[in-house]
């Protein structure tokens, strides 16, 4: 089994023990990204809508590092620290996947890295 690690300096450094992407075979297992605008450093949480965009773009970026984009996304795993904000983070996150969209679950957690609202992981083949 080949084993490859997409990193890119588009997006923020891990935070942990961990890859910011893996490459094995045709399919790429990205990390969990969080709102940290990688030009600051800062966290982008002012208002769900900017958080779930600012991680969406920094999926894009980890997407990019191994020459996929959101049409290669098969799976995605998002982790809110309210359930009542998901219709708002869903209709961000539909944006991104206008066709065909992946597999994906939505499940509240109690706290988050960096106590921010949203993190989304996700499954990608080439």
């Amino acid at each position: 089994m080949s084993k490859k690690v997409i990193s890119t300096d588009k997006v923020p450094v891990a935070i942990g023990p961990y890859s910011q992407a893996i490459l094995s075979g045709n399919t790429l297992y990205c990390s969990g990204q969080i709102a940290i605008n990688p030009e600051t450093g800062d966290l982008n949480t002012e208002t769900i809508t900017e958080e779930t965009h600012q991680v969406m773009k920094n999926i894009s970026e980890v997407l990019k590092a191994a020459d996929m984009d959101f049409s290669n996304v098969v799976k995605c795993s998002i982790f809110l620290s309210d359930m009542n904000q998901y219709s708002e983070i869903n209709q961000v996150y539909a944006s991104y996947f206008s066709e065909n969209p992946p597999a994906r679950e939505a499940v509240q957690v109690s706290v988050l890295p960096k106590n921010v609202n949203v993190e989304i992981s996700v499954i990608a083949v080439k």
